[in-house]
C-alpha cells in the first residue's frame, strides 16, 4: 500500500520522537550512574580520613573548585553534596531506578521518611510524574494524606487531575539546566526561541544605553530556592539607585505564578547577593506577546516607599519598556521572515 503524506509525516514524527526518547534516557542514566559513584567515591574517602569534621566543608570546596575548571558548573559543592546524599539515602546501586531523572532524585533525598521515599519513588515511576507533579505531591503531603484518609479514592483522584497539568515532554527533559550543567553546555541553549534570544541582547542594549546609571552583572544567572534551580534572564546593577535589577522575559501572558516567582528571586537576592549599604533589589518582568506587550515592575511591600519616591527617575517607565519590546519584536520577527 502506498503510504500518503501524512502518514510519512506522521512515521517521521514517530522516528525524532522515538530518538529522543532514548537520547534522553542514555544521557539519565549515565548521569544518575555518575553521581552515585561519586557519591560513593566521597563517602568512602570521608569514611577513610582522620579530619572528618572538616571533611564536609573544605575538601568539599576543594573538590568542587577542581572538577569546575575542568568539567563546569555541575559540580559545585551543592551538587557534590546532593551526590553524597544520595549514595548515603541508597547505598545499594540496585535499588536505584534509572526510569527517573536526577531532579527526581534531588527531590527524593529530601525525604527524611524512608516508607514515604519509597512511595514517591513507585508512584513517579507508575504514574510517569514529572518533576514539577513529584513537587506538587511532597509539597501536598499526599501520602501522608492517604494514609490519614477514610476516602482514599477522593484525594486519589484528585492527585491524578492535578498530576496531568504538570507532564512533561521529552523537549522539558532535554532543557533539564541539570543536563546542560553534565554535560558542561552553556545554558544560553535553554531559550526558547531565536525570537526571545533577540529580545533579551536588545534589552540588555536598550538599558545601558539609557545612561541612567544601570551596569550589566550577568545573564541566565542560577539562582537556588527551596533545592530548585532557576535561571534570571538579566541582572544588572544601577550605581545611582544602589540596587540590583532583575529581568526576567516571558514570552506569553502574565500570570500571577510569575509575580509571585520573582518576589521570591527578589527576596534570595535581598539574603544572599545584597550588601549592607545597598537598598532593596528591584524586580521587573517582561511578557512579550505577538501584539501585547506588558511590563511589571515586582517590588516588596517594605519597599515600596523607597520605589516611588526614589527608583521611578532612574527605571524606566512601564510604556518605554512596552514599546521598546513592541518594536524588538516586530523587527525580529521581520527579520526571520525575511531569511
Amino acid at each position: 500500500m502506498e503510504m500518503t503524506n501524512s502518514n510519512l509525516i506522521e512515521n517521521l514524527k514517530h522516528l525524532i520522537i522515538s530518538s529522543r526518547e532514548k537520547i534522553v534516557q542514555t544521557v539519565n542514566t549515565t548521569m544518575v550512574q555518575t553521581y552515585w559513584n561519586i557519591g560513593k567515591i566521597l563517602i568512602e574517602h570521608e569514611q577513610e580520613g582522620k579530619a572528618r569534621a572538616t571533611y564536609g566543608k573544605e575538601q568539599l570546596k576543594h573538590i568542587s573548585q577542581e572538577l569546575t575548571k575542568e568539567f563546569g558548573k555541575g559540580f559545585d559543592t551543592r551538587n557534590l553534596r546532593n551526590m553524597r546524599q544520595f549514595y548515603q539515602k541508597f547505598p545499594i546501586w540496585q535499588s536505584v531506578n534509572a526510569k527517573l531523572s536526577w531532579t527526581h532524585y534531588v527531590r527524593l533525598i529530601r525525604i527524611e521518611n524512608k516508607d514515604a521515599r519509597e512511595w514517591y519513588i513507585n508512584e513517579a515511576i507508575e504514574n510517569s510524574w514529572s518533576v514539577r507533579a513529584l513537587d506538587r505531591q511532597i509539597s501536598k503531603l499526599y501520602y501522608e494524606r492517604l494514609l490519614s484518609s477514610k476516602e482514599k479514592l477522593p484525594v486519589a483522584d484528585e492527585a491524578d487531575k492535578e498530576t496531568k497539568k504538570l507532564a512533561t515532554t521529552t523537549k522539558d527533559f532535554l532543557r533539564d539546566p541539570y543536563i546542560f550543567d553534565f554535560l558542561n553546555l552553556p545554558h544560553d541553549t535553554l531559550v526558547e526561541s531565536n525570537i526571545e534570544q533577540g529580545l533579551i541582547d536588545n534589552l540588555q542594549k536598550f538599558l545601558l544605553e539609557l545612561g541612567r546609571g544601570f551596569a550589566f552583572v550577568s545573564r541566565q544567572e542560577r539562582l537556588s530556592v527551596e533545592e530548585q534551580d532557576f535561571y534570571i534572564d538579566l541582572v544588572f546593577y544601577n550605581f545611582k539607585l544602589k540596587c540590583f535589577l532583575l529581568i526576567d522575559l516571558k514570552l506569553g501572558k502574565l500570570t500571577h505564578q510569575d509575580v509571585g516567582q520573582m518576589d521570591t528571586y527578589v527576596r534570595v537576592y535581598d539574603k544572599f547577593k545584597k550588601s549592607e549599604d545597598d537598598n532593596p533589589t528591584i524586580g521587573l518582568i517582561l511578557c512579550s506577546q505577538s501584539s501585547n506587550a506588558v511590563a511589571k515592575y515586582s517590588v516588596l511591600s517594605d519597599s515600596k516607599q523607597l520605589f516611588s519616591s526614589k527608583y521611578l527617575p532612574f527605571l524606566p517607565t512601564v510604556e518605554e519598556l512596552k514599546t521598546e519590546l513592541l518594536k524588538q519584536r516586530e523587527l525580529l520577527a521581520k527579520g526571520a521572515e525575511d531569511e
